[in-house]
């Protein structure tokens, strides 16, 4: 038997939650009820009231009521929440968290979520199609059950998508087990099409040195992931082969960015990190006709359908490479920065369409002038797919972690 925190304004909601927490107590699990209505109590009795969640938040209930301001009310609400569910966590009472809602049921859930570790079981019903937007846990860390109707009333399909997410919960508890290789070190590993072949040699090397390795793609999402694992305590080092999301934030590719912070969770927390420029010779956007006018007149290469790539330039390649010494200059820990002076991707190859040694030798000569002394910067007279670079740039991640 597992105790499932349900998380909800059960004051609007209330015959959809009763009917929720029906279909988990039938399998046989305890429930917490966490009430963060503001309008008005709700209908049955509750574990935690909202007034209890309004006074983690840091005002009183009483006082969300009297102003009446929705968005003040969601915002204290949700981290009221977020330190009540965190709370019960540390304190071994729940084992799962389950919550239904639209944009405010939604926003509350995901500063909760935010807050656990990751694995901790979550599902979340709710009524926006992508309610995680670019927030980093909800990439990797939840289970969305959406709606389909909205979460007014119950009816043939709000039972039958509530009965569904009651049972995913249940069975997300109950699978619960250690994990076999649970005790490995991990590396986290970035890698995109352009930059497998190498990626994929290094992580045999890792594995068979007895790491676990995880591999993120370098598309936006796969970045900011990674980056908050590491926050999280969650990584031992890092193998940042493939550095595009640099070059997409630079242009401004929001789809493809990580955002301003890559590059610094590794530094932050002083674990040991190898750092190349993969796929450096181009930003990534979608299809041809999401690309910002001004660059009609660049370098473009189709990578599939949905999938649009663009040279960047000399000029943009010296920023990087100013922007890449600026932040690892501030590593904490172990740190080294290699450079293959035979081209960043597939497509970065002698004869290859972006082929442009200018280019990048530009990106190599700002680490020079910029690089702390303390960071070697090791060039290597090879692509970055040979597997002479791949070879010696893994172990010199495991000379590292060492």
């Amino acid at each position: 038997m597992a105790t499932i925190a349900v998380l909800g304004a059960f004051d609007t909601k209330g015959n959809e939650f009763q009917y929720l927490i029906q279909q988990i107590e039938n399998r046989q699990h305890q429930i917490v009820r966490i009430d963060f209505s503001v309008l008005q109590d709700p209908p049955f009795a509750v574990e935690i009231t909202a007034a209890q969640v309004a006074e983690a938040g840091g005002v009183a209930l009483t006082e969300l009521r009297r102003k009446g301001e929705r968005g003040e009310a969601m915002r204290i609400m949700a981290s009221g929440a977020a330190k009540v569910v965190s709370e019960l966590l540390r304190q071994g009472k729940i084992d799962g968290l389950i919550a239904m809602g639209g944009s405010g049921g939604t926003s509350v859930f995901l500063e909760v979520a935010r807050q656990l570790p990751l694995g901790f079981p979550k599902v979340l019903v709710s009524t926006l199609a992508n309610p995680a937007g670019s927030d980093p846990i909800a990439i990797h860390d939840f289970v969305l059950v959406p709606a389909v109707v909205d979460i007014a009333g119950l009816n043939r399909i709000s039972r039958r998508v509530i009965h569904h997410a009651a049972h995913a919960i249940c069975g997300m508890v109950e699978g619960i087990e250690t994990e076999a290789g649970a005790d490995k070190p991990i590396i986290a590993a970035t890698m995109l099409g352009n930059t497998t072949p190498a990626v994929d040699q290094a992580r045999r090397l890792f594995e068979k040195a007895g790491f676990e390795v995880l591999v993120f793609h370098a598309v936006g999402n796969g970045g900011r992931t990674m980056e908050s694992l590491i926050r999280g305590g969650w990584i031992d080092a890092v193998f940042d082969l493939t550095t595009v999301e640099i070059a997409n934030e630079l242009v401004g590719s929001s789809a493809y960015s990580a955002g301003k912070t890559r590059l610094t969770a590794a530094a932050q927390a002083g674990i040991p990190q190898v750092v190349s420029v993969g796929c450096l010779d181009f930003a990534i956007f979608s299809r041809p006709e999401t690309i910002p006018d001004y660059y009609r007149n660049r370098l473009f290469y189709r990578w599939n359908p949905e999938t649009t790539l663009m040279r960047t330039t000399p000029a943009e390649n010296e920023q990087m490479g100013r922007q890449m010494a600026e932040k690892l200059n501030l590593c904490k820990g172990k740190c080294a920065v290699w450079f293959p002076k035979g081209g960043f991707s597939q497509l970065d190859v002698e004869g290859g369409p972006f082929w442009n040694p200018e280019a990048d030798r530009c990106l190599l000569t700002a680490l020079k002038e910029d690089l702390s002394s303390s960071i070697p910067l090791v060039e290597v007279a090879a692509h970055i797919n040979d597997p002479v670079f791949a070879q010696a740039i893994a172990q010199a991640m495991l000379e590292l972690t060492r």
